[in-house]
């Protein structure tokens, strides 16, 4: 087997731009409605939507290489370095602080150019302790020639498919070198073609032991940063990619078994970032609705308990509220947690859920009428 990175014409990419004129075009209208619709709405909203698309990003990245994370130390870690006010933030982790340091820079310092210190620094990021899970690994340099073949692999342990093979590790100075010439390179194409382009050939080489693909998104959410001119994120690849995991490494196995034609690769790409972009408007949905209803609560003079139950709606509570759950969530007794759900109800903020059983339900008020909305 030849992989594309063993050709001769490697890495001279060639794609059919009439195939992808039309995708093009069509990504790129959608984002300029998403961040105009964006640049009308306050600053909270803003930096709420930014918030909840940042956190996707960090979740979802791992996810696709099968880590899980915690989805509100994600959100609090981010959130602190934003500067955005979500009330008590537990600690978190050096390895969850590590993933966000790095997604932050990658969107944030779009502008600045990507260097190898750069990426390295990225990557120790990634592995603060120089372990992928059991294995040292080498962190501060690319991968070297005692850590042997670079197989890019999918899939659980025991179960994996491997994709392709990695260039040889002695090739990887060369390799890189290229390639961050041509990513800081002035633009020749426009930087959402650059931004596929540079997923793909980052991927192929695979510079690190591991997180390759982790830095291979940021690199793409970098790029992309620089075809929106902006450091906000409202739109979250990662996201989309977890989602259609299955058809992106079956795209990326079949163009890297190709030959210099990536039409196909890009033609994936720009369908996959449409769909990213027609996702936000879960995300934005969701942040209104949010808005909305702490435009009705915040009339009232809510205790700080009450507060903190209420920041897990909506969208970020499992099931009902019960006053077994209230009086767990905020640390209280049994009456305090009913007194303060009374007060809720009168309030118009909670609404007694239907049915009945042994524990009294609520739910929020207006998810189902709208009325606080009107």
């Amino acid at each position: 087997m030849t992989y594309i990175h063993e050709r001769p014409d490697w890495p001279h990419f060639q794609w059919n731009i009439e195939r992808l004129a039309g995708l093009l075009a069509t990504v790129r209208h959608k984002q300029g409605l998403l961040l105009g619709r964006m640049s009308v709405l306050g600053f909270t909203i803003q930096a709420e939507a930014g918030l909840e698309t940042l956190t996707e990003d960090v979740v979802k990245s791992s996810a696709i290489e099968g880590e899980r994370l915690d989805s509100t130390l994600v959100r609090s870690s981010l959130a602190r370095r934003l500067g955005i006010d979500i009330g008590g933030t537990p600690p978190v982790n050096r390895h969850i602080e590590g993933i966000v340091e790095m997604m932050l820079d990658a969107a944030q310092r779009y502008a600045e150019p990507l260097t190898k210190e750069r990426l390295i620094g990225w990557h120790a990021a990634l592995f603060p302790t120089g372990f992928s899970g059991s294995r040292k690994i080498t962190v501060g340099g690319w991968r070297t020639p005692e850590a042997g073949a670079m197989q890019v692999v999918s899939g659980y342990v025991g179960r994996e498919k491997v994709h392709f093979e990695a260039p040889s590790a002695e090739l990887l100075e060369r390799e890189m070198t290229t390639f961050l010439k041509w990513f800081n390179a002035p633009l020749e194409l426009d930087p959402v073609l650059k931004a596929g382009i540079a997923h793909f050939w980052f991927v192929t080489i695979h510079p690190f032991e591991d997180g390759n693909g982790r830095v291979a998104r940021a690199i793409a959410d970098c790029a992309l940063a620089r075809a929106d001119n902006s450091p906000q994120r409202f739109y979250s690849m990662s996201g989309r990619i977890e989602r259609e995991r299955k058809e992106y490494y079956t795209i990326l196995e079949s163009t890297q078994k190709g030959g210099p034609d990536i039409t196909s690769w890009l033609e994936w790409f720009l369908a996959c970032l449409g769909r990213a972009v027609d996702s936000a408007e879960e995300v934005l949905a969701d942040v209104l609705l949010k808005a909305c209803f702490w435009n009705h609560a915040n009339q009232f003079p809510l205790n700080e308990r009450q507060r903190l139950v209420l920041s897990k709606f909506p969208g970020n509570f499992s099931g009902k509220l019960t006053s077994s759950k209230y009086a767990k969530l905020a640390k209280v007794s049994q009456d305090t947690a009913i007194r303060d759900i009374k007060e809720l109800v009168a309030h118009g903020i909670l609404k007694q859920s239907e049915g009945g059983g042994r524990s009294t339900g609520y739910e929020i008020a207006f998810i189902n009428t709208g009325s606080i909305c009107v």
